[in-house]
């Protein structure tokens, strides 16, 4: 009969080798499928037949391995959206994101990121994305079925109305919404205050922002902050400049030719810079007479500052 660890022994080596045929199984069937494909190849499949829309037929294909395939999806979604973006504009179409979004956490419900890159990834305008805010929120809904503490989604909903749809009062209820779920900031409650009395004033976005900043858990969210804080900022500073350009004219009769020209008169202690060091320029061409520069970093404004958002 043997010994019980020479049993063990046979059977480990027994394992080993099932384990090592399949192994050679597998690659020699993918072997003869690159052969196939080589002398005959397949046309290729749709984007929108490679992946399982949800439900239990995708519950079924991960085999157990939800949180595996969750990632793929994911990687995907980030894939699809990216491609997008590049494209040229007349093949643009993000028609794959939300599905795969809505794999991904249908795979794994607790996929924070993909909740909340994936709100921003659907709300950004088109081109730069779909434009589907509705879509963003429904994303945001689901993460709070699934996790009804994730008070960050409440705030991510609230984010959404205020920056992309300019819908404040719904932004009011989303911020309020969030700051009744336990363990959420106090200052949930002033930014539901903020978004309905200060409306689409410039110190509402910012303090929006910086708390986005302050709460954000990847550096992408807080480096995409940051730069909004600083293109508030440089309107900020545009607007000030506006009135020392315009003061000129009124006195001169006409608009300084330079900032040098302001800077020895006095009317400027230097060459005015934007928050990334760059300088600002003078042109007659825009409203105000100042713009940033074309090889700002700053640049593109988003057009919600643009539009009726005026300083505080």
């Amino acid at each position: 009969m043997g010994s019980a660890a020479a049993r063990r022994h046979r059977g480990s080596a027994g394992t080993l080798a099932l384990l090592t045929a399949s192994a050679l199984c597998w690659c020699g069937a993918l072997g003869l499928q690159g052969v196939r494909e080589a002398r005959h190849p397949l046309p290729p499949a749709p984007d929108d037949v490679l992946y399982f829309r949800g439900g239990p037929a995708l519950a079924r294909a991960a085999l157990g391995f939800d949180a595996l395939l969750a990632d793929v999806y994911w990687i995907r979604a980030i894939q699809h959206f990216g491609g997008a973006r590049r494209a040229k504009e007349a093949d643009r179409s993000y028609d794959l994101l939300y599905p795969l979004l809505e794999a991904a956490t249908t795979l794994d419900p607790q996929f924070n990121i993909a909740y909340r890159f994936g709100a921003v990834f659907l709300s950004e305008p088109y081109p730069a994305g779909p434009g589907r805010t509705d879509l963003a929120i429904a994303l945001l809904e689901r993460g709070l079925a699934a996790n009804p503490t994730r008070w960050q989604y409440a705030q991510d909903a609230g984010f959404v109305n205020f920056w992309y749809r300019q819908d404040y009062r719904a932004a009011a209820e989303w911020y309020e919404r969030g700051a009744r779920i336990p363990g959420a900031p106090w200052w949930m409650h002033s930014m539901a205050a903020t978004t309905v009395s200060a409306g689409g004033d410039r110190q509402a976005s910012r303090r929006l922002w910086r708390q986005l900043h302050e709460t954000a858990d990847n550096e992408w969210v807080k480096n995409n902050a940051k730069l909004r804080l600083s293109q508030l900022e440089a309107l900020d500073q545009m607007d000030a400049l506006a009135a020392v350009v315009r003061g000129f004219a009124e006195r001169f009769g006409r608009p300084p030719e330079s900032w040098a020209e302001l800077v020895s008169m006095r009317w400027l202690g230097g060459v005015p810079l934007d928050p990334s060091g760059t300088p600002f320029e003078l042109r007659a061409d825009v409203p105000g007479g100042v713009a940033l520069s074309q090889r700002s970093p700053l640049l593109p404004i988003p057009p919600q500052m643009l539009g009726r958002m005026g300083p505080a």
